[in-house]
């Protein structure tokens, strides 16, 4: 029998929309936003049968998984409220806006019995998945340091737009406006942890303060500085203000033994290792976001064929009752970090533990 999936945030949320009306194992059957009309017109176009403009009636929907795809100071609440009414659910990123919201995140998730997986698209980006091969089979020897970059101008977001947590007035700062930059590092922490196979314990962060939207208060740039329990050290930067063109994930690690290096300004992908005989420099990788011999269907929620795969794990995790390929400690592992950063930022940069919530 297909699982019946709802969708909730039709903005971010459209790419899953997309991903399940396409899924052979799983049916689009509801769709819900707070916008008035707008989730009525995608039920329309994409033939959904159900549809919701309050996300408590979603909850009570005869479907079997929530797609958490509404603003991020909302998650937590949503995804708990979901796993109250026995909704499986699949969460965009970040996990967590905040150490509380974390700590009864993962502690709903244990008492629901149901699935909770991390929708973060990165991990399952085809050169990001190869990077992760390379390391494991130890060909740059062990991780020692690596540093992320995402880089994105978001201003036309973060004023004078609905902001999709009220059914209210466009007019004013939106939720994006008031988020810390390094609240968002999960796009290039979470694949840079997998790649490393570790997670962080303590955080240092800096930002620049507020330059370029001061009349909105908004962070301009945030970066976080990671020890982890490997030893290993992890710098992300994070930016959504400043100006930026194209925006750009970029990341590098570095090894005992050699590293691996994204591309930068529309270069190439780059692996370097002492194992190799002869190298008189980096070779060459013809990597991309989307993975080789992917269905027709697989591009149908963007970001390459990332969200596909995604989508099917957590299909699939439901269909055989088996852990989410990210489940709530990992996801807290990626979103955490973030947060401790931003509060070391906001003492000066005094170190900050970060929490376990697997103890």
């Amino acid at each position: 029998m297909a699982l019946r999936i709802g969708v909730a945030g039709l903005r971010r949320g459209m790419g899953f929309v997309r991903v399940f009306a396409h899924h052979r194992e799983c049916e689009l059957a509801a769709v819900c936003d707070v916008e008035p009309g707008r989730a009525g017109q995608v039920a329309d176009e994409m033939n959904v049968p159900m549809h919701f403009d309050d996300y408590s009636a979603l909850c009570r929907a005869d479907i079997d998984a929530i797609v958490v795809a509404t603003p991020a100071p909302v998650h937590v609440p949503h995804a708990l409220e979901a796993l109250a009414a026995g909704k499986h659910v699949l969460s965009e990123v970040p996990a967590a806006w905040d150490l509380r919201q974390a700590g009864e995140l993962a502690r709903g998730v244990e008492r629901s019995g149901r699935k909770y997986m991390f929708a973060e698209n990165m991990c399952y980006f085809a050169y990001i998945q190869t990077y992760e091969q390379i390391v494991h089979r130890g060909e740059i020897g062990r991780p020692l340091y690596a540093e992320g970059e995402y880089v994105h101008d978001c201003r036309y977001l973060m004023h004078d737009r609905y902001d999709g947590i009220t059914a209210g007035s466009a007019a004013g700062a939106t939720w994006r406006a008031a988020m810390p930059p390094i609240h968002y590092c999960t796009h290039d922490l979470g694949p840079i942890l997998e790649i490393m196979n570790t997670r962080c314990v303590s955080a240092v962060g800096m930002h620049t303060g507020s330059n370029v939207l001061p009349e909105y208060d908004v962070i301009d740039a945030e970066v976080g500085l990671f020890k982890t329990d490997s030893g290993a050290v992890i710098k992300i930067l994070c930016a959504f203000s400043i100006v930026r063109e194209p925006s750009m994930h970029w990341m590098v690690v570095y090894g005992t033994e050699g590293y691996l290096e994204g591309p930068r300004f529309g270069g190439e992908h780059l692996v370097y290792s002492e194992r190799t005989s002869n190298l008189a420099g980096p070779m060459r990788l013809p990597l991309s976001a989307s993975h080789a011999g992917a269905p027709p269907e697989a591009t149908a929620g963007g970001h390459g064929t990332s969200e596909y795969f995604m989508c099917h794990d957590f299909a699939r995790c439901i269909l055989d009752d088996t852990e989410p390929a990210i489940d709530v400690y990992r996801a807290l592992d990626y979103t955490v970090p973030g947060i401790c950063a931003h509060l070391s930022a906001e003492s000066g940069g005094e170190p900050v533990e970060v929490p376990d919530f697997r103890r």
